[in-house]
């Protein structure tokens, strides 16, 4: 566990409440281009919002996180095993997985380490995928007063880590095989109040709040309720989601002709 940053423990549940979900159209194409669906680890799992998607394409879902709280606050799903464990060291059995994904989560992480340990857990042909998101996009009314929320107010409260995020991960390398990705988005119809608990999941927010004694969500709040409108519609929010994939190991020749 050294050297573990665990910034979410604390507002697990809102985590779990007010984060988005992942669409189905990335499970679907990750089922397909694994070698077979009998085992996926989903690293760094949160609260098992990828993990519970998983379950439905793969025989079992073993979900890892190396915050106790987060999997304690974990989705209960049938298919699905939590364990507290760290990225860079598990209990899996070595070539046991077919699929590793990690959701918005890599830039935590010791990169080398955690390449040795996928390259020990996955059979050959496996598939590791990691995806991340960036500033959620709704009407411009509403986007303008998080633009300065996240570049204004927050500004010097974002990890280094964050800034991973923004490029998508593209600057990441791994010694495996890289693989072409579809393109993919995420969508919700929010309330008023379902943004504003996402956006009370932001760790540079708790970190503004540790430092200064003030939410900087209410710094914000009445901008975006004016923003809005009538606090009672939904709004389409979207995320553009980036989606790294690699190929780990030789795939076996059956499954290349499959």
């Amino acid at each position: 566990m050294a050297g573990f940053k665990d910034y979410f423990s604390a507002v697990s549940s809102s985590y779990r409440d007010f984060r988005p979900r992942y669409p189905e159209s990335l499970f679907e194409h990750l089922a397909g281009i694994a070698p077979s669906r009998s085992a996926a680890w989903d690293c760094a799992t949160g609260n098992g919002q990828a993990a519970g998607m998983l379950a439905r394409y793969f025989d079992h879902v073993t979900a890892t996180d190396a915050s106790e709280n987060q999997v304690a606050n974990a989705d209960a799903v049938d298919g699905v095993t939590y364990r507290v464990e760290p990225a860079e060291s598990t209990s899996f059995d070595s070539h046991s997985v077919d699929l590793v994904t990690v959701a918005q989560a890599l830039h935590w992480f010791d990169l080398r380490a955690f390449e040795s340990e996928v390259r020990r857990v996955c059979k050959p042909g496996a598939v590791l995928a990691v995806w991340s998101y960036a500033i959620l996009q709704s009407t411009p009314a509403v986007d303008a007063v998080i633009d300065r929320l996240y570049n204004g107010i927050l500004n010097g409260y974002w990890t280094n880590e964050r800034r991973i995020v923004e490029k998508g991960y593209r600057d990441v390398t791994f010694s495996f095989e890289s693989l072409p990705s579809p393109t993919f988005a995420m969508h919700a119809d929010w309330s008023l109040e379902h943004l504003l608990g996402y956006l009370s999941t932001w760790s540079a927010g708790r970190r503004y709040k540790d430092r200064n004694g003030v939410d900087p969500i209410t710094l914000v709040a009445d901008e975006i309720t004016d923003a809005w409108g009538d606090p009672q519609s939904l709004v389409d929010i979207s995320w553009p989601l980036t989606v790294c994939l690699w190929r780990v190991g030789d795939t076996p020749d059956e499954t290349r002709s499959a």
